[in-house]
């Protein structure tokens, strides 16, 4: 890998991007409006809106990485934008990390102006860091990037990425634990909870809305998120084909 190729990627990646305001909205307000309307669809019962709101704060950034990296990753494939760049001094390691830099930048902005929202315009109350609230944002929203790049590879339309979907988030979003604790569900579900990077981002959330000061298991599940986003990286690095679909 080479850091100044690296970087150039990323550039490009954000040029692009920037004169494509929709996927700038869906990826900076959706989980915004997102947690606003959930916050009123609970307007009655706040207790309720703590409880689940510190989870969603990071499951709606990862979905909506994941929904925009991929598409955006197989424009790049379909338009011949890719096996262009391949065909170059470009290595598949260059490439990856650079559009996970660029997604990623949009990420931390995203991550901020989530948090944020939740915290100090709709009272979200939790017992530890902001900060840490924040750090977990972020690596969920850095997970879907890398799913959504990973995924990318499998497509050969914008509609099949799409589909991507119900088949690599639903399953995690049932089973992360937001709707009954992993140790109340069937013990073969809890086992295919257990290996499913969602589960370890919404414990992270919940030892955050629980626990004032870092616990080891917050920093499990941190490092778990993050070492998913990392593998799943690399993978889509390995799976990358110098020839598009």
């Amino acid at each position: 890998m080479n850091t100044h190729r690296t970087l150039a990627t990323a550039a490009r990646v954000l040029r692009q991007l920037r004169h494509d305001p929709r996927s700038i909205a869906l990826m900076l307000f959706v989980p915004c409006v997102m947690l606003l309307l959930l916050r009123y669809v609970f307007d009655g019962s706040p207790q309720t809106f703590d409880s689940i709101g510190a989870s969603l704060l990071g499951i709606f950034p990862l979905i909506t990485m994941f929904l925009v990296t991929s598409i955006a990753t197989l424009r790049e494939r379909t338009s011949g934008t890719l096996e262009r760049l391949l065909a170059m001094p470009l290595a598949k390691g260059d490439l990856i990390a650079g559009y996970a830099l660029a997604f990623g930048f949009l990420a931390v902005i995203q991550s901020v102006l989530a948090t944020g929202l939740a915290l100090w315009a709709l009272g979200l109350d939790v017992t530890g860091s902001a900060w840490l609230l924040l750090l977990v944002a972020l690596l969920d929203a850095l997970l879907g990037t890398a799913l959504g790049l990973f995924v990318s590879a499998f497509a050969a339309s914008e509609f099949q990425a799409v589909q991507f979907m119900p088949a690599v988030i639903f399953p995690q979003l049932l089973l992360c634990g937001l709707f009954t604790p992993r140790d109340n569900m069937h013990p073969a579900l809890e086992a295919i909870s257990d290996v499913l990077p969602m589960s370890y981002a919404v414990d992270g959330m919940n030892e955050v809305l629980r626990h004032s000061s870092v616990t080891g298991d917050f920093v499990r599940d941190a490092v778990i998120v993050a070492s998913c986003a990392v593998l799943v990286l690399a993978l889509g690095a390995a799976t990358l084909r110098r020839r598009t679909a």
